[in-house]
């Protein structure tokens, strides 16, 4: 199957599986009348919402900008902050996001960043991401789990489901960076077995980018070791970056003039939300994410609000930065045209 052909079918996917998400969350429900409730937002929360949306994206760029900067003692600003929006862009239509680190490393190998270099800064900056996550949701359990059962109903095992899923992967990643010769022994091991069993066939290119992968987390183990300034402001900036897509249902629930609701309550079931639809296999995890908003906020905004809030807030963390992500795509190739024309 052509490369061409994979992206058409993603992006059939993407569109097919958002028809289906509107349709599920908005069956039963009067569209009039949400209609009406969202012309009762005030302008001024929804530029504030849009303005945390792309501060939050942008954030990551200006992460790979340090780490770029401490590695190859160089890097392009606007570059670094249009490899966030690149990865935004292509890890919301692609399963699992894992389309975003790829594209972020095609454009910063393009641009001249150091291939070596650019694989280390995007291999710490998510380790980092899923470490903080892990270590915010541990701290969910620990300190705000009445909170999570009251708020979350039948959700709480997704929850539980995302946690693990998190962890195991941190678990795994954290094996494979101290313990490179062990872990590339387990890997080889279980592809010799699929291979034996015949549900792989036998590929040296395979094992060769086994070996490489393994190389380039043992590359990143070296980063952080004699980096630590430099990782430590990131897991500050990480943390930061990940409480700003947390809160915007809080500037959306006042943005409503609704009262009562306590910040850290709201961004704990924003964040119990995010956590949980992380590692799932759908572009963006559309759908999911609604249904789960749906029940989590039912009684902070009241049935009035909750469903005009899910369009705000999931309208801007998601589908509104993903087409800013697309116009930042767009007129960058066209610049690209320009300049070879």
């Amino acid at each position: 199957m052509s490369a061409r052909l994979k992206n058409q079918l993603s992006y059939f996917f993407f569109i097919l599986l958002a028809v289906l998400a509107f349709y599920t969350v908005f069956q039963d429900n009067d569209m009039a009348m949400v209609a009406a409730s969202l012309k009762k937002i005030k302008l001024p929360y929804l530029l504030a919402c849009a303005a945390v949306a792309l501060v939050f994206t942008m954030m990551e760029g200006v992460m790979i900008w340090y780490l770029l900067r401490a590695l190859q003692g160089k890097a392009n600003f606007a570059g670094c902050i249009r490899y966030s929006f690149v990865g935004f862009l292509y890890s919301g239509i692609t399963p699992s996001a894992t389309g975003g680190q790829p594209m972020q490393l095609y454009h910063m190998k393009r641009d001249g960043n150091d291939l070596s270099a650019s694989t280390v800064v995007l291999m710490t900056i998510a380790l980092v991401y899923k470490l903080v996550l892990v270590l915010m949701g541990i701290a969910m359990v620990l300190f705000g789990f009445s909170v999570l059962k009251e708020n979350l109903g039948n959700y709480l095992q997704l929850f539980y489901l995302g946690m693990f899923l998190n962890t195991a992967l941190v678990v795994v990643l954290l094996i494979v960076m101290l313990f490179p010769a062990f872990a590339q022994g387990m890997i080889l091991g279980v592809e010799k077995l699929l291979v034996r069993g015949k549900l792989l066939k036998k590929s040296a290119y395979r094992t060769d980018h086994i070996h490489r992968f393994i190389q380039s987390y043992q590359n990143a183990v070296q980063f952080l070791l004699k980096n630590k300034k430099q990782v430590a402001v990131v897991i500050l900036a990480t943390f930061g970056q990940r409480c700003l897509v947390f809160i915007l249902p809080y500037i959306v629930y006042h943005g409503f003039g609704l009262k009562g609701a306590d910040a850290l309550t709201v961004l704990m079931i924003q964040m119990s939300i995010y956590l949980a639809v992380d590692m799932l296999p759908l572009p963006g995890a559309q759908g999911i994410t609604e249904l789960m908003y749906k029940r989590a906020f039912r009684d902070i905004f009241t049935l009035e609000y909750v469903v005009p809030s899910m369009c705000v807030t999931r309208g801007i963390s998601f589908y509104f930065l993903l087409f800013f992500s697309i116009a930042v795509c767009v007129v960058h190739y066209v610049r690209l045209r320009a300049g070879r024309g």
